[in-house]
């Protein structure tokens, strides 16, 4: 696993993916700071975590893209099935390559905070609460666009498809809001949708709730997704 963890991290920065995500991730997360925080000079971060929701959304799949969509492009996965390795180990190490990434970029959180500081005091157990929830989240989607990746060689069709995917998942619950009051199985879909949706339970963290359901419901997704990565790089190792 380290050896493709390695890898990865590699052809993160030599391909220029790396730079790209963390420029436009700061970019974008700067101004929502400057926005919610500097320009009405509060200390309170609540607003900046909603926010840092969408900028999530957007670009989990341009992280993801690339992880083995590239590999089945330039068909060098058939060398990846046939290693003397594991299917777990090929996964997780992309996994963690693209999620060690992530946390560099959202590491950025700490740099707003002296920032803040000199606004008011800084309520660090908010602040880490939030930093977790945007954690648990990015550990979620990174699994799902990773489980895309696996299942195309065009890495801009991986892209679109799993921002459409992530994007469904984030207006699931205005989608079904409606059916809050309705006849037995409209509420019943109503549960379903509620129960499995992203954006309420992450915005729980930045109410200040610490949620330990939500925490498993993201932490449980990612091993989903990633375990069907796996079965399905195992149905093409057989085939």
């Amino acid at each position: 696993m380290l050896a493709i963890y390695r890898r990865e991290m590699g052809s993160f920065f030599t391909s220029g993916v790396a730079y790209v995500f963390l420029a436009v991730f700061w970019l974008v997360s700067g101004i929502f700071f400057y926005n919610t925080v500097i320009a009405v000079g509060n200390a309170d971060t609540s607003n900046l975590f909603q926010s840092m929701f969408i900028i999530v959304l957007f670009l989990i799949p341009i992280l993801t893209m690339k992880l083995l969509s590239e590999e089945k492009k330039n068909k060098t996965d058939q060398g990846l099935l046939t290693a003397p390795i594991s299917l777990w180990d090929i996964v997780l190490g992309k996994y963690f390559a693209a999620l060690t990434l992530y946390i560099i970029a959202e590491s950025i959180i700490f740099v707003y905070a002296f920032i803040i500081n000199y606004l008011g005091d800084v309520i660090w157990a908010s602040l880490l609460g939030n930093y977790f929830a945007m954690l648990f989240l990015g550990a979620a989607f990174i699994a799902v666009g990773l489980f895309i990746s696996s299942l195309t060689e065009n890495q801009m069709a991986s892209a679109v498809v799993c921002l459409v995917v992530l994007f469904v998942i984030y207006l699931s619950e205005n989608l079904v809001a409606s059916f809050e009051n309705g006849n037995l199985a409209k509420r019943i879909a109503y549960k379903a949708v509620t129960n499995i949706a992203f954006y309420s339970r992450y915005i729980e963290f930045t109410r200040g709730v610490f949620s330990l359901p939500s925490v498993l419901f993201f932490v449980s997704t990612a091993f989903i997704f990633n375990f069907l990565t796996v079965k399905g790089l195992e149905k093409r190792r057989w085939s």
